[in-house]
């Protein structure tokens, strides 16, 4: 299990597993929980490229990041 803190937005941790390239068992901690838990479920299952090619860069709010974007550079930082 991957732990990663997110930086500039409401969710406080992600955590994740990585099987055979593919990203399993996404959580948040903080957030926007219903989001959140649909954009678990859409990534789970996804390889670790694909979910860094779809999330990176989007923006929430004028933050310059997002959630899924903090997942994005949470898998890049273990890639």
């Amino acid at each position: 299990m991957y732990s990663y803190t997110p930086k500039g937005v409401c969710s406080r941790q992600i955590s994740f597993d990585i099987v055979d390239n593919k990203v399993t068992n996404i959580s948040f901690v903080g957030g926007c929980n219903g989001n959140l838990q649909g954009l678990s479920a859409l990534a789970d299952g996804m390889t670790v490229d694909e979910v860094i090619e779809k999330l990176s860069g989007i923006d929430c709010g004028n933050k310059g990041t997002s959630c899924p974007a903090q997942l994005a550079e949470a898998l890049k930082s273990v890639k």
